[in-house]
């Protein structure tokens, strides 16, 4: 395909890894893991991180979590606010515990959940917001965090689509209790599948572990709290304290990862340096909005709505994208109140969804890879253009 939704990000560092890993013989969940979470951790400055087989399994174990705490824990009924757009795993985990669901409606230029409609979404019943920056553009966190602190609210930050992003000099991922990362085939590094939470709640690091695992004590330190150790007998390391998952990640993943991490920074240098040729040629053609970047972008892919008060096509232009073998797709999952699954989840609508609506009939995003896209963006350019005269 002349432009690809998703591109490998692999080289030789990356499959020497693998092989080393392969002749350890140490394939499940060890040492890579581990320095791997060191590593992870280091890189942005928080205490603990956790890895996981995939982001999705980050926010259901980061969710549960809470759900375990000593001091205040989440309960069943509880309410929790959430933007209209994002990927469905960001919201089964919270309709697996039995929460309600308050969605507010995005900004349209942004893609991320409006601030202004926080107050609005207020109950005396909601006890966590969930932010999700979306496609590497990171929202308004901010704000976010000072609106969770000023009602005692937790903040769930999933930032599965938007790693290496920063807000006033402060990198996404890092502004919740609990913060979530993926590390799937198209993201912005790769271990096949994997994920990541972060925190600096030790409490919080060491319910995640225990979930991770069977929600067994094995990978927790002695003087945890969640448990008071017996005698080294044949049953405490076969020990079962939390209502857990299996959720851990391979050697051969977390080795993978420990490459891609070394070579983050020039792999979102090279995101960002084609996004601002994606920016010059589309900025101030109102025939499309494109993402208004908040803070500074790690730019997953370049999204684009066609404006509605211009009377777009939509056909006549995904014909056309097909046509010049350009490859696209919804926007992260479109507006979750328009998928069927909702009809099982109990939540409330916080004044219109019109933005989501537009995002989701309207837009589409094409990719964006660790590598000069100057054709393919050009390209995209020029295809748009004919197909929306």
């Amino acid at each position: 395909m002349f432009y690809e939704l998703a591109a490998p990000s692999w080289g030789t560092e990356e499959a020497d890894a693998m092989t080393r890993v392969i002749n350890s013989g140490r394939l499940t969940m060890g040492p890579e893991v581990a320095a791997f979470e060191q590593e992870f951790a280091a890189y942005f400055g928080m205490k603990h991180a956790i890895m996981v087989n995939s982001g999705s399994s980050a926010n259901l174990a980061g969710i549960a979590a809470l759900f375990y705490k000593q001091d205040r824990p989440l309960q069943r009924g509880d309410e929790v606010i959430v933007p209209t757009i994002s990927w469905a795993t960001t919201y089964h985990p919270l309709q697996q515990y039995g929460l309600k669901l308050r969605f507010v409606d995005v900004e349209l230029d942004t893609l991320n959940i409006d601030p202004t409609k926080l107050e609005a979404a207020l109950t005396p019943r909601t006890r966590a917001i969930v932010a999700v920056s979306i496609l590497g553009n990171p929202a308004a966190l901010d704000v976010l965090r000072t609106f969770a602190d000023a009602h005692g609210l937790y903040l769930f930050e999933d930032n599965c689509e938007s790693l290496d992003a920063e807000l006033n000099g402060r990198k996404t991922g890092t502004f919740g209790c609990l913060n979530t990362f993926s590390f799937f085939f198209s993201h912005h590094i790769s271990t096949m599948e994997g994920g990541m939470i972060l925190t600096d709640d030790t409490e919080l690091a060491h319910l995640c572990r225990s979930l991770r695992a069977h929600g067994w004590t094995r990978d927790l330190p002695a003087g945890t709290g969640l448990y008071e150790p017996r005698s080294n007998d044949h049953f405490e390391a076969y020990r079962f304290i939390l209502p857990g998952y299996n959720l851990r990640p391979l050697e051969l993943e977390a080795a993978v990862g420990r490459v891609q991490l070394r070579r983050l920074p020039e792999m979102t240098t090279a995101r960002r340096r084609n996004l601002a040729l994606f920016q010059s040629l589309f900025d101030g053609d109102e025939r499309f909005i494109i993402q208004r970047e908040n803070g500074l972008s790690s730019s997953f892919s370049f999204t684009i709505i066609l404006n509605p008060a211009h009377h777009p096509d939509r056909e006549r232009v995904f014909a056309a994208l097909k046509d010049a073998d350009i490859g696209f797709r919804i926007i992260t999952g479109g507006c979750f109140l328009r998928h069927d699954v909702i009809k099982y989840y109990d939540y409330d609508v916080v004044g219109g969804t019109e933005n989501a609506f537009i995002a989701h009939d309207l837009g589409f995003f094409v990719g964006n890879h660790p590598f000069d896209l100057t054709p393919q963006i050009t390209r995209l350019r020029e295809v748009l253009d004919s197909a929306c005269r």
